[in-house]
């Protein structure tokens, strides 16, 4: 039924019957669970799990303005970045608020746009009509390169006896972050791309449909554990990752997102940067994202738990928003479930270890990562 509403990945054929459970997950339909969440999720967090990233899509940007031209368009430096290095970038409109996210990698003679599916159009549209006289070739790579993901202690060492070129300059060290690397032999190229700092041990695998199969089972073969898009969004809950459209939306500046690895202030002008240095000289802004750990209700003890999450929503105190929240997850630990939650709180308000109420659940101000050992 979710397949007459939305785009199955390109993986869902071969994954659909491992599956004990399939459905919707940032706008795709794919296997959301393989046994039970939460083995899954210690597998991504003590051993090694693969998982379908078919919610994401890659845009080629070709023409010999490209780089001079997009470096103009994105709030970091894409000017400088090294052959086969990426970073992580925003797309700003004029009044600073945050259209886009993605991660841009130089490839050479292109440049090659990584972000969720559900932004592509956007993304597209919003940077052609920046293109004036400029020689820029904007596409959608479509069907002809997905990705699967590979996250965990052990994933290095499972790429590399799966056959991957995975090793730093020493046999067990890893690649830099967002480093991409072109994978020998097959008929079609198969991409493996190292995670950002903040995500320590997520690999990705970029290809088309009949080499991502392929992957998958040398991968699952080699000892990786197949993991649904449940245990990977209470992973990336855990590890603070913002979702655009959920966690950072189109009417929040850079700044409140507390993702300074995306700006770079010292490369010049570009859309929405006048905002952007602004804020950094004259003062910061109001609000940060954070993490919440919920506990009890204000009149019960703290850690007696309620069944249910507060829903995501503004909360207000004396008419003023303390606090928003915009991603929730319940996660198993060893001590027991815990009841966490990404969003915004007010700065004066939001200082690590302070508690504050919202709608009668007590919630604790957490730096991100959590950190549940």
């Amino acid at each position: 039924m979710f397949g007459l509403y939305m785009t199955q990945t390109l993986l869902y054929s071969q994954l659909e019957p491992a599956a004990s459970r399939i459905g919707p997950y940032n706008g795709v339909e794919t296997s959301l669970v393989f046994r039970d969440a939460a083995s899954e999720l210690h597998a991504l967090q003590a051993s090694c799990g693969i998982f379908d990233l078919g919610w994401r899509a890659k845009i080629s940007v070709a023409g010999k303005d490209r780089v001079r031209w997009l470096h103009n368009m994105v709030s970091n430096n894409v000017r400088d970045l090294p052959l086969n290095r990426g970073n992580y970038n925003f797309v700003l409109n004029a009044q600073g608020r945050i259209l886009a996210d993605m991660f841009i990698f130089n490839r050479g003679e292109s440049l090659l746009i990584d972000t969720d599916r559900s932004q592509v159009e956007t993304v597209i549209n919003t940077l052609k009509r920046f293109i004036i006289m400029d020689k820029v070739e904007l596409a959608d790579c479509g069907e002809s390169l997905s990705a699967i993901g590979i996250c965990g202690p052990r994933a290095q060492q499972i790429l590399v006896e799966a056959g991957f070129n995975a090793s730093g300059m020493g046999p067990m060290e890893p690649m830099e972050s967002l480093e991409l690397r072109e994978q020998a032999g097959g008929d079609a190229p198969i991409l493996l791309v190292s995670g950002p700092s903040q995500q320590p041990g997520w690999y990705e695998l970029w290809a088309n449909s009949s080499s991502l199969a392929e992957t998958w089972k040398k991968l699952a073969s080699a000892g990786a554990q197949p993991v649904g898009a449940e245990a990977v969004e209470m992973w990336r809950v855990l590890h603070g990752v913002p979702k655009y459209g959920q966690d950072i939306r189109d009417r929040d500046l850079p700044q409140e997102t507390e993702q300074v690895q995306a700006l770079n202030f010292t490369k010049g002008c570009y859309i929405g940067q006048e905002i952007v240095e602004r804020i950094r000289s004259r003062g910061q802004v109001h609000r940060k994202f954070t993490g919440f750990e919920f506990h009890g209700s204000a009149s019960t003890p703290t850690g007696s738990l309620t069944k249910d999450l507060p829903q995501p929503g503004k909360f207000e105190e004396n008419g003023r928003t303390v606090a928003e929240i915009t991603s929730v997850a319940v996660v198993p630990t060893e001590s027991g479930e815990r009841h966490i939650a990404l969003g915004y709180v007010r700065r004066e308000a939001g200082s690590p270890g302070s508690q504050i109420t919202l709608n009668g659940r007590v919630a604790t101000v957490v730096d991100l990562p959590f950190d549940f050992k």
